[in-house]
Order: C-alpha cells, then structure tokens, then sequence
C-alpha cells in the first residue's frame, strides 16, 4: 500500500461566509491548515504518493503544496529560517496529485474518481475533517489490519448512541484482537432506534480496488450521492465480491474540524500541547475560565 486518496472537493457550507472564498481543508489549525495535518499522517504511515480529490474553487489547495519561491527569497534574505523551513515544509512532504470531482456526487463518486490514479493496488482514504493525534498512529494500524486479513479495513469509534444518526454505522463480530472487529453490515447515518450498534466510521478507510467496480454500479443513497457505505454493505454482505471488510476500533485522540465547536476545541487541545505556545495559553485559558465562572 503506496498511495493515499484524500476528498476534498466539498463546499464547506457549515462555515459560510469563512468558505465563500477559502476551502475549508485550508481553515488553520493553530498555525497550520487542517489539510496538512492529514497530508503529514499520510506520509507517516508511508504513503508517500497522495491524490487530491478536488473541485471548483480549491486552488489555494494546490499553491499550498507547491514552492512559493518570492516568499522564500524573501526570507532567506531576511535570515529567517525558522520560517523558511516551515514554509518549504508543505512542498517537500510527498509526491501530490490532484484530479477534480465536477459534480459533487458523494463521498463514494469522489473515490471513484480516483481510480485511474490508484490501479489495481489497495489504497488509503483519509477524510480531512478527522484529524488524528500523531502519537495515535490509527492508519498505521489499519494498513497492517489490511495486510494480515485482505480485503478493507474501516476506522470505527465508540459514540454515545443519540449521536450515531450523524455517522456512518457498522454492525460487528468479533475476533481474537481487542481492537478488531469483523464487519458484517453497514447502514448510513441511521436513527438511534434503528442503528446496529454504537460503532461510528470515522474518516479513515484503507479500500480493496475492487471497491471501484462496485461504486460504478451503486446508486445515489442517503442525501441523493453515492455513498461509500453502500458499497461497503456490498462487501461486508458478500465477501466473494471484493474480500472481507474489518474495522480498526480507535479509542486515541481524535479532532473533529467539520463542526464549527468541535473545530475551535481541536484548535484549543492543539494550542495547549504546543511548547511554545502552550503555557502562556494555558495560564490564559485558566484565567478567562475562571472569570467566566464568577460571573
């Protein structure tokens, strides 16, 4: 496994006006934008060839991963080189490609799009709304789950049960490891009353390629797209069709950037466990808390 496919063609409408002009995988993160934190997980797990599934408007997407030589000139003669180093940073980090979606299809059509680019290898999908800490290698993980029992592998995380109708939810059995499951059926964002259990996919798949034949012939499900949990429930239901589908249960750290509270949380985790930013942030934070409360 070689290659990592990386959605990123929707319209970020939940941060409006932010979005109007700006992607939303490039909203920052403390100082870094969101799509870099996924990039960089990518290439941790030895992904190092990276397709970009993109749309209309997401060029800053493209220039972010491309040399900016006027910004670097200028501060290699400013002598600034703790900048410069972060600002080469991004363009050295792998071998990306990018290929736009067109019509925004769904989840699943935005994979399809990435066919031609991946071949007859298993692949990676990293959704960049879920960022996973770096000291919780969850993708690693998943690729040796792939590697031992074929087929696909899913991310899954424990929810409280009023909030599974927001996720993707995965029926298990399990097997000798604690943190694997067999998966044997999937159903798309379901009401608590109807959900097979509390497992929720999060935004981490590692794909057989034969998951391609299957989403040329699945039909628009829930919110008219395609959507890649129905061809998963294919695979899960039919093991014949494409191999068995696993899923990797996280109990680590994971932010959520496609909320706009769950966002503004992850950037005051991340700020916290900087070095150099936060204990000064820190002292703030108790401060304003503790004047909060006394009001």
């Amino acid at each position: 496994i070689s290659k990592a496919v990386i959605p990123a063609a929707g319209l970020g409408t939940r941060f409006l006006p932010a979005t109007k002009a700006t992607p939303k995988e490039m909203l920052p993160v403390v100082d870094k934008p969101a799509i870099q934190y996924v990039v960089e997980e990518a290439v941790a797990a030895g992904l190092g060839d990276v397709l970009m599934v993109t749309g209309r408007n997401k060029r800053p997407l493209e220039d972010h991963f491309d040399r900016n030589y006027e910004l670097e000139s200028a501060l290699q003669k400013k002598g600034d080189a703790d900048r410069l180093a972060k600002v080469q940073e991004s363009s050295d980090l792998a071998m990306i490609h990018y290929v736009r979606q067109g019509d925004p299809k769904g989840l699943g059509h935005a994979v399809l799009c990435a066919a031609p680019h991946v071949g007859h290898e298993p692949f990676a999908v990293l959704l960049g709304d879920d960022l996973i800490d770096p000291r919780d290698p969850l993708l690693q993980r998943m690729i040796d789950v792939q590697e031992q029992y074929g087929g696909s592998v899913i991310a899954l995380m424990e929810v409280a049960p009023e909030q599974i109708h927001l996720y993707g939810c995965a029926s298990v059995a399990p097997t000798g490891e604690g943190d694997v499951v067999k998966v044997t059926g999937l159903v798309e964002k379901p009401d608590a009353a109807d959900a097979p259990s509390n497992y929720a996919i999060i935004g981490r798949y590692v794909l057989d390629p034969r998951i391609f034949d299957i989403l040329r012939k699945t039909e628009p499900g829930r919110g008219g797209e395609i959507q890649i949990t129905d061809a998963l429930q294919q695979l899960a239901a039919d093991e014949k069709v494409g191999g068995p589908v696993h899923g990797v249960v996280f109990k680590g750290r994971r932010y959520d950037t496609g909320d706009r509270g769950d966002y503004l949380r992850a950037i005051v985790r991340l700020a916290c466990e900087r070095e150099d930013l936060g204990p000064d942030f820190r002292t703030w934070l108790r401060s304003y808390a503790a004047e909060e409360l006394e009001e």
